[in-house]
């Protein structure tokens, strides 16, 4: 079978297609290797965004847990106006367990909550409510960084690039960019755990990968 032009427009439709076509209008065989590169890229961040999501829930629950005295941790949000998102987030999460005819347990909930849940609580309106409890999360974070928006703009930039990777999205454009956020994953792991970044590097191949991209299409920088 030939992966021509029909069969990407038709299983990966002509407007996925388009980015990578503009760029290389009169060679069709490298917008088929970019978009491979861009599954290769994709399929190697999947390691340090997942090992990075369970860290930063469960650094955050403890934190929270010492705050409202109880393993329910959910139940400090119950009343404050303040707090009417992330009730509703919470609700459906205890929903779709219920749905599922689970009984709702403090760990299913945790499990339910998206990374964006989490990511939300370092926002800047929770930041009085908060971050005095949170900022704990990251004990190894520098004392001349340890502000809320310190965390919370890395924080963003990973769940951006998760998403668009989850949603099968082009991230393979500008690969310095992706390295460099991919870094500072790294750096605000360890900020959570000095050992975070070590264990992260050893279950993922992302370097081998970049080389690899480099390599496949001729791109110095």
């Amino acid at each position: 079978m030939k992966y021509n032009r029909q069969f990407f427009e038709k299983n990966f439709s002509s407007e996925r297609m388009r980015k990578y076509d503009s760029l290389y209008p009169t060679n069709w065989c490298r917008v088929v290797e970019h978009y491979k590169c861009n599954i290769m890229l994709s399929e190697s961040l999947y390691s340090c965004l997942s090992i990075f999501e369970v860290a930063l829930r469960n650094a955050l629950v403890r934190e929270l847990r010492k705050a409202c005295g109880n393993n329910q941790w959910y139940c400090m949000f119950d009343e404050a106006p303040l707090f009417q998102s992330i009730r509703k987030r919470i609700s459906d999460a205890k929903n779709n367990i219920i749905a599922r005819k689970e009984i709702v347990t403090p760990s299913k909930v945790i499990a339910e909550l998206t990374f964006g849940f989490w990511v939300s609580l370092l926002n800047s309106e929770y930041e009085l409510a908060l971050w005095h409890d949170l900022r704990r999360a990251f004990p190894n974070m520098p004392k001349s960084m340890r502000q809320r928006k310190n965390i919370s703009s890395p924080l963003n930039r990973f769940r951006r690039l998760r998403n668009r990777i989850y949603h099968n999205e082009p991230i393979c454009w500008n690969l310095s960019r992706v390295e460099d956020i991919h870094a500072e994953l790294l750096v605000v792991s360890g900020w959570m755990d000095n050992s975070l970044p070590s264990w992260i590097c050893m279950q993922e191949r992302f370097n081998e990968v970049c080389i690899g991209i480099r390599q496949r299409m001729n791109w110095r920088g």
